[in-house]
């Protein structure tokens, strides 16, 4: 009788050992996996703030080409409606769509400015030109820094046993931000000074 007794006991202990490791295990993954979803998250506001200052200097650079090229009505039109695009984004998706077609947009400026040598000239121009190339330098490190921890949470919940805790959270795997074009993988030109032909 005493046997059984410590058999059971035995068991019991044995079992609590399995469910306290399991539990902890569990605990562990869970809390990991939330940090770097929230990783993911912090870095994907990152990226939205550096592109949403991007898009608030575009009204000071529209107002300013506009004194000089009124009839280029069309690249106006592109660079304010990819601007609205960006503030509109709620998605990783949206948001690499819209900065890919502002990318388009102030790559064709670039191409007609050369045009308007007064407007290259003009300081108020000269300034948005380095606000904007400094702002560009903060997209790709906020792009980069992002895809990083896309790919270490991505990581984290395919990976053995965490993809089991994963699942049980109905955890997804998120979204790179990347580019359409191959081309855009560098920072996009954003300088207006046409050194060849002065």
């Amino acid at each position: 009788m005493k046997k059984k007794g410590m058999a059971a006991i035995g068991i019991i202990g044995i079992i609590a050992a399995i469910a306290i490791v399991i539990f902890g295990f569990y605990f562990s993954a869970h809390n990991s996996i939330v940090a770097l979803e929230n990783e993911v998250d912090q870095k994907a506001s990152d990226i939205k703030t550096q592109l949403q200052r991007r898009a608030d200097l575009i009204p000071n650079l529209v107002d300013t080409v506009k004194g000089y090229m009124s009839h280029e009505e069309k690249i106006i039109n592109e660079i304010t409606e990819a601007r609205k695009d960006i503030s509109g984004a709620s998605t990783i998706k949206e948001l690499s769509a819209a900065n890919d077609k502002l990318n388009t947009a102030l790559n064709n400026l670039n191409v007609i400015v050369e045009n308007y040598p007064d407007l290259e000239s003009s300081e108020n121009f000269i300034n948005l030109q380095d606000e904007l190339a400094g702002t560009e330098n903060r997209i790709a490190t906020s792009r980069k820094d992002y895809n990083e921890a896309v790919k270490d949470y991505n990581t984290k919940i395919e990976s053995i046993p965490t993809s089991i805790v994963a699942g049980m959270m109905g955890k997804q795997k998120k979204e790179f931000f990347e580019v359409t074009d191959k081309s855009k993988e560098e920072v996009p030109s954003v300088n207006f000074d046409n050194a060849d032909s002065k």
